[in-house]
């Protein structure tokens, strides 16, 4: 249950993070790199730049687009004071540039799956990977990964491209986790049940919606979505016993800020509830830092996986060139 606007307005005010304002006519800016989604009108962006605005007194300008390359070719000469929405398969290359410094916060009270103790990059929200399906298309969808690989190939699957997009490499080391040696084994079971590969998730999952495909690559908290947003409760994530890898979105103050308190105050409010209240039903995925009750009834009850993987950094980035030629290898049959 999320806290009353009085309740976070108090709270707020109180905070540690707070800036004291600047005149109206001379509010420093806040730049955040940040994916598309994010800032759009229906993401998480609008009401976190609100809610910042009104403590910091500045003015929060979002640049959006793919934020690890345009970090990677800008170098020491990026705009960026903090940047939201880089993913765990990302952060090795992210880190090697240098561009980070350290978030200061205390993850020790995470509501994760998984224990954080990265202090460069700060998980703002997670969600596990999963293929979701409308049980009015799909009565029978497959209950495990083997009897995905397995159901006829006239099932029609939607996933994303690995080399454009963050699920869609985070679907190489799902396969890779299961299987392991097997995975490239996997991908030529699985291949001819692929309807199409798209650039990115929106255009999966608008086919999928649109009937074109039975099942996408998606989420375990899509059909909160549709739940909530839509009264639809016929979408459903298939949930496997062999486990599910757990996708998490992370924040980072650059080191050569020219505004190292706002990126630092940002960087303070991530974690607070008011800004991991406005992840559920805007962002559609699981807040790193809110307890269970607080969350909205529909993702309080849906199928979570008993099981979930999430490799380093480290072992990432060893696994995405390997794993990407065992998908190339699958898709040029």
């Amino acid at each position: 249950m999320k806290a009353s606007v009085t309740v976070m307005a108090a709270a707020l005010l109180a905070a540690p993070f707070l800036i004291v304002p600047a005149a109206a006519q001379d509010r420093p800016e806040l730049t955040i790199y940040a994916p598309d989604y994010f800032a759009s009108e229906w993401g998480p962006g609008p009401k976190i730049e609100q809610g910042f605005e009104a403590a910091c007194g500045c003015d929060l300008v979002f640049v959006t687009g793919d934020v690890l390359p345009r970090l990677l070719i800008e170098r020491g000469r990026t705009r960026a004071d903090v940047v939201i929405g880089l993913n765990t398969d990302q952060t090795a290359r992210a880190r090697e540039t240098g561009l980070f410094a350290p978030h200061g916060q205390d993850t020790s009270a995470l509501t994760m799956p998984v224990a954080w103790d990265d202090d460069v990059f700060l998980p703002f929200n997670y969600s596990e990977l999963a293929f979701v399906y409308d049980e009015t298309r799909l009565p029978s969808p497959p209950q495990s990964f083997a009897a995905l690989l397995d159901a006829p190939d006239d099932l029609r699957i939607v996933i994303q491209d690995p080399r454009a997009s963050a699920s869609g490499l985070a679907l190489l080391l799902w396969v890779k986790s299961v299987y392991g040696d097997g995975a490239g084994e996997a991908w030529a079971k699985l291949a001819p049940k692929v309807l199409t590969v798209t650039p990115g998730w929106s255009e999966s999952y608008g086919l999928f919606t649109s009937g074109e495909a039975d099942m996408v690559l998606s989420y375990t908290s899509s059909p909160a979505y549709h739940i909530m947003a839509e009264d639809d409760l016929t979408k459903h994530a298939a949930i496997f016993p062999e486990g599910h890898y757990l996708m998490v979105e992370l924040a980072a103050k650059l080191e050569g800020s020219d505004q190292p308190e706002l990126a630092q105050a940002f960087m303070d409010y991530i974690l607070t509830p008011e800004f991991q209240s406005i992840i559920p039903e805007a962002n559609w995925a699981w807040p790193a830092k809110l307890p269970p009750e607080a969350l909205p009834q529909a993702f309080r009850d849906l199928p979570r996986p008993d099981k979930t993987f999430l490799y380093s950094e480290a072992e990432a980035e060893a696994l995405r060139q390997p794993a990407l030629d065992e998908w190339l290898t699958a898709f040029r049959r």
